[in-house]
């Protein structure tokens, strides 16, 4: 009987550890998850879309991971405004625009998108508006927009001057000045500059 008794407390008492030490385990776990998941800066833009009226404001990176719902949304929102077809734009560009904004020191200020993603039909008629005019439309033949590479933008508050030289700090790819409609290019693509509509202010 007394064998049996001592049998039966064994076994509680090694239910006893597992079940604690399981609990230990799993409390563990679930916090080291937290940390890790805690752990990444968070990328956040703020934008507002000049021609559609539309705002987003979003997170749509977390330490080197970029976030599939946020990127859906930016590239619905920097859509060809003219005929509506959404393009997959290169990360680099968000994190380009990230990077303005922290060097403007605004990184929770909103950047006025002036023109995103253009279809190929939207490039040729923003080319074609200046022919047999003679007047230059600054619209290059085969523009980083129709490969979602590139945005034009203002940054309410700042001079175009000052958004384009910080632009140019950063070397992260193609930074266009247009002084007289006072909005900045800034694309992924390879690093170079240029002005157009006027001389620098």
């Amino acid at each position: 009987m007394r064998s049996l008794r001592l049998k039966k407390f064994a076994a509680v008492t090694a239910a006893a550890t597992l079940l604690f030490g399981l609990s230990g385990q799993s409390k563990a776990s679930e916090e080291n998850g937290a940390g890790i998941a805690g752990a990444g800066e968070k990328f956040t833009l703020h934008l507002y879309h000049l021609h559609t009226g539309e705002s987003l404001n979003v997170v749509y990176r977390i330490g080197n991971a970029y976030i599939p719902e946020a990127m859906a949304k930016l590239n619905y929102f920097l859509r060809d405004h003219r005929t509506n077809d959404v393009s997959h734009y290169d990360p680099k560009e968000f994190d380009l625009l990230h990077s303005v904004m922290a060097k403007l020191g605004k990184p929770n200020g909103v950047i006025d998108v002036v023109c995103g993603y253009r279809t190929p039909w939207s490039n040729e008629f923003l080319r074609s508006r200046g022919a047999g005019t003679g007047v230059a439309t600054g619209v290059a033949r085969n523009s980083q927009h129709m490969q979602a590479k590139a945005i034009d933008i203002r940054v309410p508050g700042v001079q175009t001057r000052t958004l384009r030289d910080v632009a140019l700090s950063l070397q992260g790819g193609g930074v266009g000045y247009y002084p007289v409609s006072q909005f900045v290019h800034v694309d992924v693509g390879p690093v170079r500059q240029w002005t157009f509509g006027g001389r620098d202010e």
